[in-house]
């Protein structure tokens, strides 16, 4: 994984926001697939989500943090580091738990961009809710794997989930 490569970083903090959280997220460029403009928006839209509002806490330190999310010898990669680049902890995660939901989750996905180009209010609503079902079950299954190393709130789990999810795009 290249340190100095990443998309779609914002290192700003926001005013009045605590320490346990992230102040950047990058991907990583070795790793990433590029996907559809729908899902390109979709990744941009969850880098800025992130950084407005996050809770990114590793036990016994203080933040804020910046992470670098790749894709290892098939494990995922969250590289935590100072906002300076100074290192502070690398997790190597299995997608083992993964690979199920990312199936379904890509799945559902082209459904839900074909149907909202076609498809009745009812029937994009009823796909969505599959889909919003999946990336919960994933964004769970993150936090769960992460415990004891990083403790997220669901919103920021379920916005790393997508993250993750673009790291498996097929360009």
């Amino acid at each position: 994984m290249s340190e100095a490569k990443g998309t779609e970083t914002q290192a700003e903090k926001p005013a009045g926001k605590g320490t346990d959280r992230l102040v950047s997220v990058a991907l990583d460029e070795d790793s990433i697939g590029r996907g559809n403009p729908d899902q390109e928006h979709e990744r941009a839209i969850a880098i800025f989500d992130i950084i407005e509002d996050n809770h990114f806490a590793i036990p016994g330190r203080t933040g804020p943090y910046a992470l670098h999310l790749g894709l290892v010898e098939n494990k995922l990669s969250f590289a935590i580091q100072s906002p300076s680049g100074e290192p502070v902890m690398t997790h190597l995660l299995s997608l083992t738990p993964f690979r199920r939901v990312i199936r379904d989750y890509e799945m559902i996905c082209e459904s839900y961009y074909n149907a909202i180009r076609t498809a009745s209010p009812t029937q994009i609503e009823a796909i969505d809710m599959g889909r919003r079902g999946l990336h919960n079950e994933a964004s769970e299954t993150l936090k769960e794997r992460l415990s004891g190393k990083v403790d997220l709130d669901h919103d920021t789990a379920r916005r790393l989930f997508t993250l993750i999810f673009a790291l498996h795009w097929k360009g």
